[in-house]
C-alpha cells in the first residue's frame, strides 16, 4: 500500500506533482483546526506544512500511523518536536531553500537602515523635499556584527565582504578554520559589542540565544550602531532597544520579526528609526518554490526508502545511504534487543563499536537502532527517533566507537552493557544480508534469529543436549535451530534455540532445573 501524506498548507502545484509522481497518496486539506486535525491525522504517514498548521502534543498523540512532520522552511515553532520525538516521528525542515531570500532582505534591511530610505521614501510622496533631513551612512569599511554565522549568516558575510565591509563573527559553533574560509573574524560576543557598526542577527531561538541582545548587551553596544534582526523574534530586548533609539545610543533598528506575530502593535512601532516589515525575510517566489519542492522530496525519499534529510531529531540518512545501512540497522536493532532482554539491573553505559567496512558508514542511525533494541524491553514504544532521548533522559552514557579492521569478518557490531553487577558484551554481524549473532558472553557462535528463542548458559556436560531436547518435546515446542557456543569442554557454555513458539514460564523453570544450567530465558525479536 502506497504511504500517504497529509498536505496540510498551501504547497506549490510543483510540490503536488512530485507527490504524485513518487507514487505517494495524498489528500490536501488546509486550514485545518485543532479538534480537525486531531480527527484525521490518524490516517496519515506523513504531513508535509508550513507555519500555518500547528502540531502540538494532542495533535501528535492522535497521529498512530505518523511517520514524518516535513515544515517547508526553517522554523519549527509550531511543532511540538519533544512530543514527536517521544511519538517516535520524525521532524524535517528545509533549511537551505529560502537562505538566500533571507539573507539578502537583511542586506537589505541594512540599506534600508544607512541610507533612510523608507522615511525618504515617504516624505518625498508627501511632497516634501527634505534633503538635508535624511543624511546616511556609508556601508563601505564599516564592521559587521554576525550573531550566528551558520548557512544564513555565512551568505549575509559574504556579501558584505562583497560590500568592502570587515566582518566579525560571534558564533559558539564555529571553527576558527570555518572562519579562516568565511573571511571572517572569530570573536567572542563582548568584542563583537564593542566593536560593530552594524549587528545582524542569524541564530535560532532557544533558551540561550532569547534576549542575546539585553538591555545590558545593548547598552555595551557602539553609539550610533544600527541593528537588523530577520532570524526570530525574541532575540533583542524589544522594549530596551526602544528606550536606546529614543535615547540616541542606538542609530536605528530595522526588524522582520517580532516576539508577538502578528505584530499588530510593538515598543518598535512609531519611531521613525525603526524600518519593520512582516516577516518577509523568506518571501520571494523562488524561495517559495525551493521549500516547496524540497519537502515534497523529503518526505517521499523517507517513506519510501528510508533515507532522512534535515531531520531535527533523528540522524540524518542520504537516499544512496539507506539501502547499504538498511541490513546494519536491523543487525543493531536486533542486537540490541537481545542485549536489552540479557540485562536485568539498571544501565549506566551502553557502549556500540563498529570494525571493519560498517565503520566507515553513517553509524548514527545504527546507535539510534541499537539503543531503541536495548530500551525496548523496558520501554514498549520506543522506536530510533525516541532512543537516543529516552537514554539521555534517564541518564544513560552513551558512546561509539570504530575500528576500521575487523580481524574475521568483513563488518561486526558489538554492543556492550554497563550495569551496577558489570559489563555483559553481545556482537553480530551481516551474512547474506541477515542479521547474525556471533558473540555472547565473549563466547563464539553463529546463530541466526527467529522471532522466537531461547537463551541457555551453563556448564558444557554430557547429556545437556539431549534433556533439553526432552523437555522441549514434551511441551510441544518444537525446534528451528539450534546453535552452541562455548570455552571448552566442562566450562562455561551457552546455546540459543530457535524455537516455533514462546516457552512458558512453566517450561523455563524446568529448564532452569536441568543440572548445570546457570541461566535460562525466553527471547523475542
Amino acid at each position: 500500500m502506497a504511504p500517504r501524506v497529509l498536505i496540510a498548507d498551501k504547497l506549490s502545484p510543483a510540490a503536488v506533482d512530485i507527490f504524485k509522481n513518487r507514487g505517494v497518496d495524498f489528500d490536501i486539506k488546509v486550514g485545518l483546526s485543532k479538534d480537525e486535525l486531531i480527527a484525521v491525522i490518524g490516517d496519515y504517514d506523513g504531513i508535509a506544512i508550513r507555519s500555518g498548521a500547528k502540531l502540538d502534543k494532542d495533535v501528535i498523540a492522535a497521529a498512530n500511523k505518523l511517520q514524518v512532520i516535513a515544515r517547508a522552511g526553517i522554523g519549527v515553532d509550531n511543532v511540538d518536536i519533544p512530543a514527536a520525538t517521544a511519538k517516535g516521528v520524525v521532524v524535517m525542515n528545509t533549511p537551505f531553500g529560502n537562505s538566500i531570500t533571507t539573507a539578502e532582505h537583511a542586506i537589505a534591511m541594512m540599506f534600508a537602515l544607512a541610507r533612510q530610505l523608507p522615511a525618504a521614501d515617504a516624505s518625498t510622496q508627501a511632497g516634501k523635499w527634505e534633503k538635508n533631513r535624511f543624511m546616511g551612512v556609508e556601508l563601505y569599511a564599516k564592521t559587521l556584527g554576525l550573531i550566528g554565522a551558520g548557512n544564513i549568516g555565512g551568505i549575509v558575510a559574504d556579501r558584505a565582504l562583497g560590500l568592502k565591509m570587515k566582518v566579525v563573527a560571534y558564533d559558539p559553533f564555529l571553527s576558527p578554520e570555518r572562519a579562516i574560509e568565511m573571511g571572517v573574524e572569530k570573536v567572542e560576543l563582548e568584542e563583537l559589542l564593542a566593536r560593530a557598526d552594524v549587528i545582524t542577527l542569524h541564530t535560532p531561538l532557544t533558551d540561550k540565544t532569547r534576549n542575546i541582545l539585553s538591555a545590558e548587551n545593548l547598552a555595551k553596544t557602539k553609539k550610533g550602531v544600527l541593528i537588523v534582526n530577520c532570524a526570530r523574534g525574541g532575540l533583542v530586548d524589544e522594549v530596551a532597544l526602544r528606550k536606546l533609539l529614543d535615547d540616541g545610543h542606538v542609530g536605528g533598528a530595522a526588524f522582520d520579526v517580532f516576539v508577538t506575530e502578528p505584530a499588530k502593535e510593538n515598543p518598535l512601532f512609531g519611531s521613525d528609526k525603526v524600518v519593520a516589515t512582516p516577516h518577509l525575510g523568506a518571501s520571494t517566489s523562488e524561495a517559495q518554490e525551493n521549500v516547496a519542492l524540497q519537502v515534497a522530496e523529503q518526505v517521499s525519499d523517507y517513506l519510501l526508502t528510508g533515507a532522512v534529510t534535515n531531520a531535527l531529531n533523528s540522524p540524518s540518512v542520504s537516499a544512496e545511504e539507506a539501502p547499504k545501512l538498511k541490513p546494519f540497522v536491523a543487525l543493531a536493532e536486533k542486537i540490541g534487543a537481545l542485549a536489552g532482554q540479557m540485562v536485568d539491573f539498571g544501565i549506566k553505559a551502553i557502549d556500540i563499536a563498529f570494525e571493519g567496512e560498517v565503520a566507515a558508514l553513517n553509524v548514527k542511525p545504527l546507535t539510534s537502532a541499537a539503543l531503541a533494541g536495548v530500551l525496548k524491553p523496558m520501554l514498549a514504544e520506543i522506536n530510533m527517533v525516541s532512543a537516543p532521548a529516552v537514554a539521555k533522559e534517564r541518564g544513560v552514557t552513551v558512546s561509539e566507537s570504530r575500528q576500521e579492521k575487523s580481524p574475521t569478518y568483513d563488518s561486526l557490531l558489538r554492543v556492550t552493557i554497563t550495569t551496577e553487577k558489570g559489563k555483559r558484551a553481545f556482537a553480530g554481524t551481516v551474512i547474506a544480508g541477515a542479521p547474525r549473532v556471533i558473540e555472547v558472553k565473549g563466547m563464539e557462535l553463529d546463530a541466526g534469529f527467529s522471532p522466537a528463542m531461547l537463551y541457555i548458559n551453563n556448564l558444557d556436560k554430557p547429556g545437556f543436549i539431549g534433556a533439553l531436547g526432552m523437555l522441549l518435546g514434551e511441551a510441544g515446542v518444537n525446534i528451528a535451530t539450534f546453535n552452541l557456543g562455548r570455552v571448552s569442554a566442562d566450562e562455561d557454555a551457552i546455546a540459543l534455540v530457535g524455537v516455533d513458539q514462546a516457552p512458558s514460564e512453566e517450561l523455563l523453570a524446568k529448564i532452569q532445573a536441568l543440572p548445570h544450567v546457570k541461566e535460562a530465558r525466553a527471547l523475542t525479536f
